[in-house]
């Protein structure tokens, strides 16, 4: 009996691996049952068995391609609670780029194909599984700017990090997915590598996040004879990487 359980546990990871695989190269409408399952070397039954359906294993296999990336990046970066907000800043930031351009993160080319078209199957679960993420950068950006700082404030900050991390990367991601011979080159930018981006985020972040202090202590122009960069918001003697 417990060979059993082990052996029907076995076919619905391989299932699971094999359908985030066809999914996430062909959307919903156009992967199949019967390619998942000779992908897993499964019986054609199998996914229903396991699963009750494509819908179902559409869901769960998104689901389990995001716990898989999380389990390799853990959202915080590996950086520790105690530690100070700008190394927290830039381990969350540095965790998102590392799953972006990851090619094992299926979760993002499954969405890109949800959102290309669409069945409304993913709209719960992806929301669900990155609100906790993105509340945690909030928090941080909050205990950034301050806590006089207005929520739309706070919310734009977060959406400005956010687009600087998803923008470049999921662009890179599709052009790299594209067929040989379409794909665009390469922006220069992207060329380096993903902890110089992360640094060059970071701090151009926190720049940004002084101006914004700079509004919500009443000052509505910086004046750059004052403006002293990430210094500002930078404990004394620390670096983003420190």
């Amino acid at each position: 009996m417990r060979k059993q359980r082990c052996d029907g546990q076995e076919t619905r990871q391989k299932l699971l691996a094999a359908a985030c695989e066809v999914f996430a190269a062909k959307g919903f409408r156009q992967a199949t049952i019967a390619e998942i399952c000779q992908k897993a070397k499964a019986n054609s039954a199998a996914a229903s068995y396991h699963f009750g359906g494509k819908e179902a294993l559409y869901v769960e296999s998104w689901r389990a391609a995001f716990a898989r990336s999380l389990q390799v990046y853990p959202p915080d970066g590996g950086v520790p609670p105690s530690a100070p907000v700008v190394e927290r800043l830039r381990g969350r930031i540095l965790s998102i780029m590392r799953r972006i351009i990851d090619p094992g993160s299926h979760e993002f080319d499954i969405a890109h194909q949800e959102m290309a078209s669409p069945t409304g199957l993913l709209a719960g679960p992806i929301r669900d599984s990155l609100e906790p993420i993105f509340r945690a950068l909030t928090s941080l950006v909050r205990e950034l700017l301050g806590e006089a700082a207005s929520e739309q404030q706070v919310r734009l900050c977060q959406m400005s990090i956010k687009a600087q991390c998803f923008g470049p990367l999921l662009r890179e991601r599709r052009r790299k997915m594209a067929a040989p011979g379409l794909a665009p080159p390469a922006p220069e930018p992207l060329r380096d590598d993903v902890e110089t981006l992360a640094e060059h985020v970071t701090r151009f972040s926190l720049a940004g996040i002084q101006a914004i202090r700079g509004q919500v202590r009443g000052q509505d122009v910086v004046d750059p004879r004052n403006f002293t960069g990430v210094d500002a918001v930078l404990p004394r003697g620390q670096s983003c990487k420190s």
